[in-house]
């Protein structure tokens, strides 16, 4: 419901528990299932201040999105490394998506 008409969609997962890129890709799915197919999906691992705690590999996660066909990027909401890079391609992606459907 939240996310009916949605065009683009953040999934966050926490870099230092495994368990918490699982509990990201079941949403992934969900999104995938329920919402509109042209929806832009950015999934977005945060943390990366914790770098020496990191349970999930940069690799992991990016070979997850790339299978997925998801956008992906690393951020620490805490220090802000990232968080403005990862909206930044989201709204890249979805101009030129506008741009390619208004042809």
């Amino acid at each position: 419901m939240y996310y009916r008409n949605a065009n683009c969609a953040v999934v966050v997962y926490d870099i230092t528990q495994s368990a918490s890129l699982e509990k990201a890709q079941s949403w992934v799915r969900e999104l995938q299932r329920q919402a509109d197919p042209s929806i832009v999906i950015a999934l977005c691992g945060n943390k990366t201040d914790l770098e020496a705690r990191r349970q999930v590999s940069q690799e992991e996660a990016k070979k997850y999105a790339e299978e997925e066909g998801l956008m992906w990027g690393e951020t620490s909401a805490k220090s802000g490394e990232g968080v403005s890079d990862i909206f930044t391609a989201i709204g890249q992606n979805l101009s030129e998506y506008v741009m390619c459907c208004r042809r």
